[in-house]
């Protein structure tokens, strides 16, 4: 805590109706993004109830403090609170003039859903009675209060929802009533009666023993106590396990904290001339330029994002009576804000009789095309600049637009329709909770997750599956965005469905079709449709917006942007992406399917002819693959690693031959057979390393088997030479793999230029032929001065680097011990994942030494780290020429680099 940020700022007007706002959006790093916009919209004058907001480092005093408040923190809240009560003339829990607030959270990045809110606090037995005389309605009254100890109970004591709507269902039906609304004041009063009794009845009084009265648990009456219970709630809600899996799948810090604001509380369900809504003001799903989003007339706004009711269009608001003045003013304010703060924005509203009164506001979340679209058209409209509208888009995001579509030529039955609430499309077999779709997903199972409408817990099912299909909810809900957010594909309220989870089957209105768990069904977010059965999928083309954005991104990027390829298809896919070369071409990928007998072959046998008649043939494969690679890159660098796993990796698996001799055995084979196989075991055997990873691979397998080098440079050259011929400009380069010393480069650089001149001498072309090194062990790092005299480039192998700079094992550690060093903030992300800063130091060091040794080294990276948006940006300030990626993260890496230079 530092003494420049204070504990608590309020926003909104005093008594006299002067604004007396202490924050603004420049602090949300304090406020949280809803306090320090409440802030900001209080300032630019739109009508915003008042209250006030605790901060986020308020939040981690508390946290770090093991839920222990920091001293003098209650105190400032008790002022702020009383300072609220003055500004409004009222008392919260006064029993003839209540104040109400309600209680919410705000982190500086925005997590939808994540965390918790508490409405209507300040109700109890006596100040209800005031508030139905301040009001005259009864019925409002005594809803609220209701829908308080509903709220409080799950959020605060953590009791079960269904406790409470299975009440309200069976008060529902003991009335004949359709809906909520139809339940009279009465009705209501005999809830709340119902709902006290719930709390009291699974409430545990060693947990809560300021909550005792008489021996018995009773929901609490004092409203102090109702707001700190609540405060605390929020405040705790931060490390709840679906906000914890959302930072960490969004890479947002731990120790930031979220803010919690207290507000009075305004109310859409005052009757008909109230409402309440979510509102985009653009379409957060394509980018068209209209207000868009959903209201309830009669509501409260957990109503709209539940889906317990079924929603109106926003477009339609200003035209319903008793609520159309309130309707245009807020299509005003949409106008006001996207203006003010240069972006589609979201907003939460609420009419109270006939009022209007702004709750929310914050940058939208959007699917990868609208953000495309909208950043365009603000940059045609003049609201913002080309370099502005680049950094509008999440590279990340490019991915959804990446992602498979219907094919347009497959035939189909639509089977149930639905909104569209997230692009793309996805095939996979029914589950009907979140726990069976990650389940499906360790099995390596593809799911669509089918749900009556989700809910923050289900965010570790909605990552798993491939796509979300709600038969509930409109296009605000929880599914709608949350999938949007993570380019999952996803319908929502396809009302056709009648789902029933716990027999796990879902029967479709009007058909005679019932889903069980594990049918194939597919959906397309796009148009909102379901289809029983696989429908064949597509990849989409980069025209339109997004190669608008990305022509853009490459005039402002300084940073290149090649691919990672091992065939021609992957090569033209990726030329056709905008990569700029091929960073690297695995060559041992080359070997696999039927060429793996070749290559075992020669590893197995001792015969000399037997070995050559294998380099011959491999000689042969390979030179017709590179042909192919370096005439679909004309013109651009095609990076050729020579061979770099160890041999043993071409051979059978050991456990696998044993159990087949075992079978042998037993069925009685012949004994010669017999005898074969152990021979071929025993040779197996003997390629078997402690640490494969760390034994003969890279540039020793070169040294020891010279041959090997010697016949992989030879075919790159006379590939090159052939298109050369042919009036084609192929431009490979060689690089050695995995060097430690400067003696293993020189020796191995030695045998390829040899081999090169021969190939020059036969052929009769000019060949200049780049020779460099993979840097991917922290001794070649520190010695790179000296390992750069004998480069023409060095290119980061980051995935190893980070391997062998750790000492983990790649191949293990993220099915062992990294999900949990996550869990326990031993690790902030996975290193293999996004580049560690360690790793980083290693880096920046290889390559300020490397052109040290060599002024005109080229220095790039083609681990994994290089399609990653985070790892672009650290890449970009140490000073790499280019990044390598997989093709289908070329776009990310061209956007992610524009927007590293830019900022």
């Amino acid at each position: 805590m530092t003494e420049q940020v204070k504990r608590v700022y309020r926003f909104g007007k005093d008594s006299q109706g002067v604004n007396v706002t202490e924050g603004a959006a420049s602090m949300k790093g304090v406020l949280g993004g809803k306090g320090a916009n409440l802030a900001e919209m209080a300032n630019i004058g739109l009508p915003v109830p008042p209250g006030f907001t605790i901060t986020c480092q308020t939040c981690m005093e508390y946290a770090n403090a093991g839920n222990v408040w920091p001293d003098g923190a209650l105190d400032e809240i008790r002022a702020y609170r009383v300072d609220l009560e003055e500004r409004m003339g009222k008392k919260i829990g006064d029993a003839s003039d209540p104040l109400l607030v309600s209680v919410r959270s705000g982190a500086p990045m925005s997590m939808p859903g994540m965390m918790d809110t508490v409405l209507n606090l300040g109700l109890n037995d006596e100040s209800i009675q005031g508030l139905i005389a301040q009001t005259g309605n009864p019925r409002f009254a005594w809803d609220s209060y209701r829908r308080f100890i509903q709220m409080f109970s799950n959020v605060v004591i953590g009791l079960d929802g269904d406790l409470f709507e299975n009440a309200i269902i069976a008060m529902k039906q003991r009335r004949g009533a359709a809906s909520d609304t139809d339940l009279t004041a009465e009705d209501l009063a005999e809830l709340v009666s119902e709902f006290k009794a719930i709390f009291s009845q699974n409430t545990s009084a060693a947990d809560y023993p300021s909550l005792v009265v008489d021996g018995e648990v009773r929901f609490p009456q004092d409203p102090m106590v109702q707001l700190q219970l609540a405060i605390e709630a929020v405040f705790g809600s931060w490390n709840n396990p679906r906000a914890t899996l959302y930072r960490q799948k969004n890479k947002i810090a731990d120790d930031l904290g979220t803010a919690v604001n207290v507000q009075c509380m305004v109310f859409g369900n005052k009757g008909n001339t109230s409402a309440t809504g979510v509102a985009f003001t653009r379409n957060p799903a394509d980018g068209t330029k209209e207000f868009y989003g959903d209201y309830l007339v009669n509501a409260q706004g957990e109503d709209v994002v539940a889906g317990i009711r079924n929603t109106s269009p926003i477009s339609e608001l200003k035209h319903v009576e008793g609520l159309t003045e309130a309707g245009q003013e807020l299509e005003d304010v949409f106008v006001l804000l996207e203006n003010h703060f240069r972006d589609m924005m979201d907003i939460e509203f609420t009419i109270e009789q006939g009022k209007l009164w702004m709750l929310q506001t914050r940058a939208g979340k959007r699917t990868a095309a609208s953000a495309l679209k909208v950043a365009i058209d603000m940059q045609r409209e003049g609201l913002i600049s080309k370099e502005e509208a680049v950094c509008c888009v999440e590279p990340s995001q490019l991915d959804q637009l990446l992602h498979p579509q219907f094919d347009k030529n497959a035939r189909y039955d639509v089977l149930a329709r639905g909104l569209n609430a997230s692009p793309g499309a996805a095939v996979g077999k029914v589950v009907f909770s979140a726990a069976d779709a990650v389940e499906a997903a360790e099995r390596g199972e593809k799911t669509v997750l089918v749900r009556w409408e989700t809910t923050p817990d289900d965010l570790a099912g909605m990552i798993a599956a491939e796509g979300i299909l709600t038969s509930h909810g409109g296009k605000t809900s929880h599914a709608a965005v949350i999938a949007r957010g993570m380019g999952a594909p996803c319908v929502c309220g396809a009302e056709a469905l009648r789902i029933d989870a716990e027999k796990k089957q879902a029967t479709v209105v009007g058909t005679d079709v019932v889903l069980r768990e594990g049918d194939i069904i597919s959906l397309d977010g796009t148009t909102g449709i379901v289809v029983l059965g696989a429908v064949d999928l597509v990849q989409p083309e980069l025209t339109g917006d997004l190669d608008t954005i990305l022509e853009w991104a490459d005039e402002f990027r300084t940073l290149g942007v090649r691919a990672n390829a091992d065939n021609p298809e992957d090569a033209q896919l990726s030329r056709e992406f905008g990569a700029e070369g091929i960073g690297l071409d695995r060559t041992e990928h080359m070997f696999l399917g039927e060429r793996k007998q070749i290559i075992q072959s020669f590893i197995l046998n001792e015969d000399e002819e037997t070995r050559e008649k294998a380099i011959a043939d491999l000689y042969a494969a390979q030179t017709g693959d590179f042909y192919g690679m370096f005439k679909a890159m004309d013109g651009l660098p095609v990076i050729v690693r020579l061979l770099d796993p160890p041999l043993h990796e071409f051979l059978e698996s050991p456990r696998t031959l044993d159990v087949e001799i075992a079978r042998m055995e037993a069925s009685g084979a012949d004994a010669r057979a017999v005898a074969e196989k152990r021979a071929l075991l025993a040779k197996i055997d003997s390629f078997v390393e402690a640490n494969p990873m760390l034994g003969l691979r890279g540039c020793r397998l070169g040294i020891v088997y010279p041959i090997l080098p010697v016949m992989q440079v030879r075919a790159i050259a006379t590939a090159a030479a052939r298109l050369k011929k042919e009036g084609l400009d192929p431009r490979p380069e060689i690089m050695i793999p995995l060097v430690s010393t400067v003696n293993e480069l020189a020796k191995l650089r030695e045998v390829a230029q040899r081999t090169i001149a021969e190939v020059v001498e036969a052929e009769g072309v000019e060949l200049h032929l780049e020779i460099g090194t993979m840097i991917e062990l922290p001794r070649a790092a520190v010695t790179a001065d000296e390992i750069a005299t004998q480069a023409d480039f060095f290119s980061f192998g980051t995935n190893d680097l980070t391997q062998t700079t750790f000492g983990f094992s790649r191949d293990d550690v993220e099915g062992e011990f990294i999900p949990q060093y996550l869990t326990e903030k031993l690790l902030p992300y996975n290193p293999f994942a996004t580049i560690d800063p360690g790793v980083a130091k290693l880096v920046k060091m290889g390559v300020d030494l490397g052109r040290q040794g060599n002024p005109d080294l080229t220095v790039g990276v083609c681990g994994e780290h290089g399609g990653d948006p985070d790892s672009i940006h650290a890449f970009h300030k140490i000073g790499l020429d280019y990044v390598s990626c997989s093709p289908y993260r070329v776009p990310v890496a061209r956007l992610a680099a524009a927007q590293a230079a830019l900022k």
